[in-house]
């Protein structure tokens, strides 16, 4: 994952104070993440139920 793209975006909520869309960025990257990792396992079809 490219740093700067973290940090651009970082700049850019602390310069426009736009602090609500924090917490809908980490629920995205949570989602992501709990797609990518549980792709291969067993609990795959029960994660991909839930959408």
């Amino acid at each position: 994952m490219n740093m700067g793209i973290i940090k651009e975006l970082w700049g850019f909520l602390m310069k426009r104070k736009k602090w609500w869309l924090l917490p809908i960025i980490v629920m995205l990257v949570l989602l992501g993440l709990l797609i990518v990792l549980t792709e291969g396992s067993a609990i795959a079809p029960f994660i991909y139920t839930l959408f």
